[in-house]
């Protein structure tokens, strides 16, 4: 039995030691946020942090994160509160999304080490692959949540933190189905 916490949870996995940590968060703790992309570390949707630290999860296996801190996107912030989420969401940035968590995850970590990268930093620690080719939308983005978690911006386009992702249609207008229109009246009604 393999040991580790997972977004501040401990998890015990009886599954084989070599398993790649993205299938035991995928299929075992049903945390699929954490995306499936090359299974060979180079594209980094499978990203995750292990004890604080950017990590390609479908590099590492569970035994070796025996003993460690894992977190996955779902833990980042429950309410999208991260200064790099709001930023993602301020400057439109996810087109298809499905690179998205693991581009989250890697700025977070850049951030937590370097609170005022350079666009070197950047380039250096954002290896991730972006099929959309949103790359200067991202270097934005990254700014842009130094701003917020500086204290110098604050977003308004941004969802506002405090809403439960299971609230979020009955509290974003864009997401809540529009009321059905009444049906005309049929002339032999009048």
């Amino acid at each position: 039995m393999t040991s580790f916490t997972v977004n501040g949870q401990p998890v015990h996995y009886k599954m084989d030691p070599e398993t790649p940590l993205l299938w035991a968060l995928r299929d075992a703790s049903n945390l699929t946020g954490t995306k499936y992309g090359c299974g060979a570390g180079q594209c980094g949707a499978c990203t995750v942090h292990i004890d604080g630290k950017a990590v390609r999860s479908c590099q590492i296996t569970i035994a070796a994160a025996e003993g460690t801190f894992v977190t996955t996107i779902e833990a980042l912030s429950r309410d999208r509160s991260h200064p790099v989420q709001q930023a993602w969401v301020a400057e439109n940035l996810p087109q298809c999304g499905y690179c998205q968590s693991g581009m989250i995850m890697a700025a977070a970590a850049l951030l937590a080490e370097i609170p005022r990268p350079s666009d070197e930093d950047i380039d250096a620690a954002m290896t991730n692959i972006c099929r959309c080719g949103t790359y200067p939308r991202i270097r934005k983005a990254i700014h842009r949540a130094v701003r917020v978690q500086a204290g110098r911006e604050k977003l308004a386009a941004a969802p506002p933190g405090g809403i439960d992702p299971e609230d979020a249609a009955r509290t974003v207008p864009a997401l809540t189905p529009p009321k059905p229109s009444p049906k005309p009246k049929k002339l032999s009604d009048r």
